[in-house]
């Protein structure tokens, strides 16, 4: 590793959780020798990504950061980036692919990309509000969200859009442990009738799930082929979207596809619901 790489390496040590960072606590997070750390954070200072804070014992991202940050938002946003994301995983899987936010308690679609293969495909809306619990794309969400937030979600009544919706919390709670046993949700039929989804969550910064990447087909279409080819790609999508965004994705998170097919059986076994 360069000695350039090396100090930029050290901003990814900065989180919302973590905004100051003191010489010693740096070079145990990142392994190298407090001179070393001494060294490179001065650099960085110099450079403008880091600042001295209150009495200078700890640093805190600086304004060249946060300009960065924002001409990276203004060249290339978020809804473009997403874009060429689900075109591709469009096309892997000649299905409906979709990114949604997460906006309170629901998901707002951000993005979709049809695949021209098939006349009957799901369709979906601009900025289309999805429920949490009837969802593949919200119980990823709610699979990879703080206890709290999962909580506050499941106490709250849980409409049924449909006669194949899950509104026992209790139920809802199991699948989202088997959700992050594979990283991947699968509903039917929750959200809307007749349509079977996949979804992976999308992480931001602090490695906590901002959103999710989903593939939605028939339920016709659905065979267990398709279903496989499915889960794959929405994993590895869900992957890159997640980089791509400057996300980090939590060392927990099942990246071996090995376990997948049994647990997500077991997924699909326990009756999911919905379109996203």
């Amino acid at each position: 590793m360069g000695t350039t790489t090396k100090a930029l390496s050290l901003l990814n040590y900065f989180s919302r959780a973590r905004p100051l960072i003191g010489l010693s606590d740096m070079a145990r997070l990142s392994g190298l020798n407090k001179a070393t750390v001494h060294r490179l954070m001065g650099e960085l200072a110099e450079a403008g990504f880091v600042e001295q804070a209150g009495t200078g014992r700890e640093y805190r991202l600086g304004p060249a950061v946060m300009r960065l940050a924002a001409l990276r938002e203004h060249a290339v946003p978020m809804r473009d980036v997403a874009a060429s994301v689900l075109r591709d995983l469009s096309d892997a899987t000649q299905e409906t692919a979709h990114f949604s936010l997460m906006q309170g308690q629901t998901l707002s679609t951000v993005a979709f990309a049809y695949s021209p293969v098939h006349g009957t495909r799901v369709t979906m809306e601009d900025a289309e509000v999805l429920m949490l619990h009837a969802t593949s794309s919200g119980l990823a969400v709610l699979a990879y969200s703080a206890p709290e937030v999962v909580e506050r979600v499941l106490s709250a009544p849980l409409a049924a859009r449909t006669d194949q919706t899950i509104t026992d919390p209790d139920r809802i709670r199991a699948i989202l442990d088997e959700i992050r046993a594979v990283g991947v949700a699968e509903s039917v039929s929750g959200f809307e009738e007749d349509v079977h989804s996949h979804a992976a969550p999308v992480f931001d910064a602090e490695g906590v799930a901002m959103g999710a990447i989903a593939v939605a087909a028939p339920t016709a279409r659905m065979d267990a082929g398709l279903a496989a080819l499915i889960r794959r790609a929405v994993k590895a999508e869900g992957l890159r979207l997640t980089a791509m965004l400057g996300g980090l994705t939590p060392r927990d998170y099942p990246k071996d596809d090995a376990p997948q097919d049994a647990a997500a059986n077991a997924i699909a076994a326990d009756g999911m619901s919905a379109q996203a």
